[in-house]
Parts: structure tokens; C-alpha cells; sequence
């Protein structure tokens, strides 16, 4: 890993960072770039089934992605986190640590409060948040 001195080098390298293609504020194309398409292919091959697996954070990564941006596009987002996983694991030597299928939920949970109760509010329910006791 002492070639690539970030993991953007190495993703810059196998071809899945995205293009920046702007002209006076007008964005143009974006496709990737052209790297190294064995690389690039076995990547996105791993973030298809990486995709399908159940409560894992590169799956809700990819359905987070893949409802607002596509499939596609959220193909090759994951299929970059996962080479950046990768260059972090051999480079640092440590091993891979889930974050869990919820991790965009816990992160953002006020934000969640707030869009659900708004949600409800608008179907026309009067809505009041109570903490629940935590089960163990």
C-alpha cells in the first residue's frame, strides 16, 4: 500500500472516483474514470452482493444511494467504499469492524424524530414523543 500515499489514489487508480466535468457552473458528465477494469469489474461484482446481504452497513449504504441517485450510481459508491475499507485494513493492518445495517439511523436520529412527526402531522395526527424504557 506504500504506492497509493491516500485511499484516493488507490480509488483514483482502479477507476471509481467519479469525474468532475464542469463548465460555468453547469455540471456536466460524471461518469468514473478509466482505471483498472479488472479491478473496477471484481469491485462492483462484490458491491452487487454486497448489496443483497441483510442489516449490514454497505447494504443500507446502497439502498440509502440506490433511492435517490440509482443502482448504478450506488453500485459504484459502494464498490469505492469498499476498495477505501480495503486500503485501510492492509494499510493500518486492522481488522474490518461492521457499523450495522442502522448506522445512518443513529446517527441522524433527531433528524428522523423531526421528518416522521412532520409525516404524521400532515396526515392529520396529533403526534407526542414520550421516551420509552429501553429493553435489555
Amino acid at each position: 500500500m506504500e504506492q497509493f500515499p491516500t485511499a484516493g489514489h488507490l480509488a483514483s487508480w482502479a477507476g471509481l472516483c467519479p469525474g468532475n466535468n464542469e463548465s460555468a457552473g453547469k455540471r456536466k458528465s460524471g461518469k468514473v474514470r478509466h482505471g483498472n477494469p479488472w479491478l473496477r469489474s471484481l469491485l462492483c461484482q462484490a458491491a452487487w452482493a454486497v448489496s443483497r446481504t441483510k442489516k449490514t452497513y454497505l447494504s443500507a449504504q446502497f439502498h440509502r444511494l440506490a433511492a435517490r441517485r440509482g443502482g448504478k450510481r450506488a453500485n459504484i459508491a459502494v464498490a469505492h467504499s469498499i476498495l477505501v475499507i480495503a486500503y485501510h485494513i492492509l494499510k493500518e493492518k486492522k481488522p474490518y469492524q461492521e457499523l450495522g445495517g442502522d448506522y445512518f439511523d443513529r446517527i441522524r436520529a433527531e433528524g428522523l424524530k423531526r421528518y416522521y412527526v412532520r409525516r404524521l402531522q400532515g396526515l392529520g395526527l396529533e403526534v407526542t414523543l414520550t421516551n420509552a424504557p429501553l429493553s435489555s
